[in-house]
């Protein structure tokens, strides 16, 4: 069996993380701007998995968690790493799950759902939280350690684009707990430029195994 045929599949892990995040980003996003009654400065991306067309966000979640689980196979080859491989696992688990417990309606959402916050917090918007905290954790980790990665072979320019999209989750996450203006749009705009981080990264290491 050539060297060719072993690696191909490896390659093409890569390209299905490089997938996850801009998948995930243009699904969320479209709802956002589509969707009756949704205000990102007002409503998380993760209430989309709420009302009659929840599906869509639940099942957002889901295939970005498998897309990346699939991936974690082919950054652990591409860069020699024990971790990056755990960390994007992880991350994508959490994805997973946080499609599977959804947030709790409210604040107006969906449309016809009365204004503030629930009075009570579900079992599942709990669970949602807990997945989505290890979720935004794994991908904090993975970017610094594939900073570190790029960094030891001299590429600064994306070791410290790597470095700041784990420094945009964290950033964003604190600015959302300290209750900002438009937290929730902070939030995912942390989260997402952080995903895309990841995804750039992942098909520029497809773009090298390939070529190798």
């Amino acid at each position: 069996m050539s060297t060719a045929t072993i690696t191909a599949p490896k390659v093409e892990t890569l390209g299905a993380l490089a997938l996850a995040g801009p998948l995930w980003a243009v699904v969320a996003l479209g709802q956002a701007a589509t969707r009756d009654g949704f205000d990102l400065t007002r409503h998380p991306l993760s209430m989309l998995s709420t009302g009659s067309l929840g599906w869509l966000q639940i099942t957002n979640f889901v295939v970005a968690g498998a897309l990346a689980i699939v991936g974690a196979r082919g950054i652990g080859w591409a860069t020699g790493s024990k971790w990056a491989p755990r960390l994007v696992t992880a991350y994508g688990v959490g994805y997973i799950l946080a499609g599977v417990f959804v947030l709790d309606a409210g604040d107006g959402f969906p449309a016809g759902t009365p204004l503030g916050a629930p009075a009570t917090i579900s079992w599942h918007a709990i669970a949602h939280l807990l997945a989505g905290t290890i979720a935004f954790a794994a991908l904090t980790a993975v970017l610094f350690v594939l900073g570190r990665f790029f960094a030891r072979r001299g590429e600064r320019g994306w070791a410290w684009v790597a470095r700041s999209g784990g420094a945009a989750v964290i950033l964003a996450d604190v600015a959302s707990m300290a209750g900002v203006p438009a937290a929730s749009a902070v939030l995912a705009t942390g989260v997402i430029y952080a995903m895309l981080i990841l995804s750039g990264a992942a098909l520029k290491l497809r773009g090298e195994q390939a070529a190798a």
